[in-house]
């Protein structure tokens, strides 16, 4: 919206109405100021739940008959006779601002400002029992709604007593736009989010003839994919619909591998992948990749950072070298959507956790060649960052000064969504009617404020999209293009001519700091990727290995764990378990004595291999506490081992004398030196050495003795010289 679009209404307006007679109560303002430090006692709930079903037509465009259907239940414990069903229509006329319209939905009891029941239209109700619900049908001719013009109307459907008074009500809006109504549309550009929390573990299971499984810690992906799953409704939801696709790279990686054949663990996070059974949902992949591929095609899409991470967390508290592992990942990712999918997908887009940008998160994204920032266009926020900009749109392009361009989306809408759960099917049908006619209500309102400005709407809903929040957008856009108001955009358009601007420095939204993956798991995260490092060092074929932890490590700082900090923590130490029984596997077998017999011999070590590929990359050294007595002959022995099997080295080691040696044996990883694993002491007992070794070490004892007793005279007597 246009900086003129601030007018929008954000502003709540905190008023105080007389209650209609009759009502449940009444109050009057001479008494309200005559005691204002008295608390007010919240309304008792009506004996009534009044919910609406259907409303048709969605948008009024014509005279005709308004037809609402809906249930009635009585909640109390009395039965109820007498009552009917009435519709009003708000006493101001339709909204003139969203805050407004957010004012119609925050009032729990009838007031003047919800209008006088339209007369001699409403809908007797048979006597209603305790706990018993009824359907009720109602027409009500458009004519007599008193509706003047276009705009968004405050809809109340109350259920009244014979007497008067009022039983239940439910609260809506009616949309009007008459034919011929010439106001600018609003270019809406709709996000359509393909994303779900990580499946896939960092444990592989090699097979027989070489081949590597992947590991899942559960199998909720093959009813997510399945006929009926949320994935599978949303791609066949959002085909032929002017919608952009976001698509999480790792959702195809996932899928992809669960068409190949996997393994599901028996317990999240182990890290045996023998203790993984048989995974049964690669039908379910294959037929959601397919669909998917058929419903993208020729559309918008954006491959998201892969396993969509957490830029707030990371910018806040994460090691600096999580940004190379996620921009690689990234690369990759994107590479996966194009093949999967067929498409040319958009790249660089960022999607901070409830929009919230500031500059720390901008410059991390920056750092991960993301150029274009999601953020949210709620405007000046003393509680968080806030997007500036001098003349911006609030919901248009704005060219950050340190780079990047942020394109602002509606925020009002997006908590909408966000906060909405309703169910898919039947049971859901009050709650996407609600929905539906609200998000309509606030479009039309939005166009009415500056009704002849070209501008563009941004449509962001939860990552996570439920079904029914899908089908209540797409419902809302269809009856708002046919009306003639909304009019689809690409997401590229809104990106055109953006305006200068700064982002403001300042704290997030505490519910969203609540939710941020803490600097502990961060650094978990962090030290596992040094941990992998160092395991593919050893390894002789450590792509699939190192391929597959990388992407676990993406995976464990995904925005998907916002609000699961114990998912987050359950599936970090998962990695961390793996690579830690990794690196144990490749260990020295302990001993405690060997004899030596002679004056040279070989000193069996043996090194137990439990990776589940061929061994490379070590040496083992072994030290001597008595190198005078006896030591190694080879300062290292290269160690290679096959899968899941112990190898026994043999170091050569010379004697000179008889009598217990203390030995300490470790690995070493080949291309850095370092130490690998613990070290093992043992005793080398040296017995039978022959007289003639035993003599040499004695003579060479004695000329050391000798020469050290020469030097001694000479440094006497050049002292008593001077």
């Amino acid at each position: 919206m246009t900086a003129g679009a601030r007018a929008y209404g954000w502003t709540i307006a905190v008023a105080v109405a007389l209650l209609l007679p009759g009502g449940p109560a009444t109050a009057a303002p001479a008494a309200l100021a005559a005691a204002p430090a008295t608390p007010v006692r919240a309304p008792r709930p009506y004996p009534l739940t009044v919910e609406l079903r259907s409303l048709s037509p969605t948008v009024v465009r014509h005279d005709g008959d308004l037809r609402i259907s809906g249930t009635v239940t009585n909640t109390s414990g009395h039965r109820v006779t007498g009552a009917h069903i009435g519709v009003r229509i708000g006493a101001a006329g339709s909204a003139d601002t969203r805050g407004a319209l957010a004012d119609h939905a925050a009032r729990t009891i009838l007031t003047r400002a919800d209008g006088a029941e339209v007369a001699a239209h409403t809908a007797r109700l048979a006597r209603l029992g305790a706990h018993a619900g009824r359907r009720f049908d109602l027409a009500v001719p458009v004519s007599g709604l008193g509706l003047d013009g276009a705009g968004a109307y405050p809809l109340t459907v109350t259920a009244t007593a014979a007497d008067g008074r009022v039983l239940g009500l439910t609260r809506g809006y009616l949309p009007a736009y008459p034919d011929g109504t010439g106001l600018e549309r609003l270019r809406t550009s709709v996000l359509w989010p393909l994303t779900d929390v990580p499946h896939m573990e960092a444990l592989t299971r090699r097979t027989g003839d070489g081949s590597v499984l992947p590991v899942f810690r559960d199998d909720a992906l093959t009813a997510a994919f399945g006929p009926g799953g949320r994935l599978r409704r949303l791609v066949e939801l959002g085909e032929d619909e002017p919608v952009t696709w976001a698509v999480d790279p790792d959702l195809i990686v996932q899928a992809q591998a669960m068409t190949r054949g996997y393994r599901v663990a028996r317990t999240p996070g182990s890290s045996d992948p023998q203790e993984a059974g048989p995974g049964r949902g690669g039908k379910a992949a294959a037929g959601w990749l397919a669909a998917l591929r058929k419903a993208v095609r020729g559309r918008d899409v954006i491959a998201l950072p892969y396993a969509d991470p957490d830029l707030a967390s990371l910018a806040r508290r994460g090691d600096p070298a999580l940004a190379t592992l996620l921009r690689r990942a990234s690369a990759t990712g994107t590479a996966v959507v194009n093949r999967a999918l067929g498409v040319r997908a958009r790249t660089g887009v960022a999607w901070p956790a409830g929009g919230m940008l500031d500059a720390g998160t901008a410059g991390y994204a920056r750092r991960l060649g993301l150029d274009t920032m999601l953020a949210s266009g709620e405007g000046p926020d003393p509680y968080g960052a806030a997007l500036v900009a001098g003349g911006a749109t609030d919901d248009g392009a704005v060219a950050l000064d340190g780079g990047g361009t942020a394109l602002t989306y509606d925020a009002t809408l997006a908590s909408l969504l966000f906060r909405s759960h309703p169910a898919g099917g039947a049971a859901g049908a009050p709650a996407r009617l609600a929905l539906r006619q609200r998000l309509l209500a606030e479009t039309l309102t939005a166009v009415r404020e500056l009704p002849y400005a070209a501008r563009d709407l941004v449509l962001v809903p939860p990552r996570r999209m439920p079904v029914g929040v899908g089908r209540a957008l797409l419902s809302a856009l269809a009856a708002g293009q046919e009306a003639g108001w909304l009019e689809p955009s690409r997401f590229g358009d809104g990106l055109r001519a953006p305006e200068a601007g700064e982002l403001r420095d300042g704290g997030h939204p505490a519910g969203l700091r609540a939710t941020e993956l803490p600097p502990e798991r961060l650094a978990a995260v962090a030290r596992d990727r040094r941990r992998l490092r160092a395991l593919a060092m050893v390894l002789s074929d450590a792509r699939a290995t190192v391929a597959s932890v990388r992407a676990a490590l993406a995976r464990s700082v995904s925005t998907g764990w916002r609000g699961d900090a114990a998912g987050a923590r359950a599936y970090q130490e998962g990695v961390a378990r793996y690579l830690t029984a990794s690196i144990a596997s490749v260990r020295l077998v302990p001993k405690s004595r060997v004899v030596v017999t002679g004056g040279s011999a070989t000193i069996p070590v043996t090194v137990a291999n439990g990776l589940q590929q061929d061994l490379t990359g070590v040496e083992l050294r072994v030290l001597s506490s008595r190198p005078e007595r006896a030591r190694a002959v080879d300062r290292a022995v290269d160690v290679r081992a096959s899968r899941a099997v112990s190898r026994t080295v043999r170091v050569r080691v010379s004697a000179h004398a008889n009598g217990p040696v203390r030995l300490t044996a470790q690995l070493y990883t080949r291309a850095d030196g370092r130490p690998w694993g613990a070290p093992m002491t043992f005793t080398a007992e040296v017995r039978s050495v022959p007289s003639g070794a035993v003599a040499f070490v004695a003579g060479g004892v004695g000329l050391m003795v000798l020469a050290a007793t020469l030097r001694l005279r000479s440094a006497r007597r050049r002292g008593a010289r001077r």
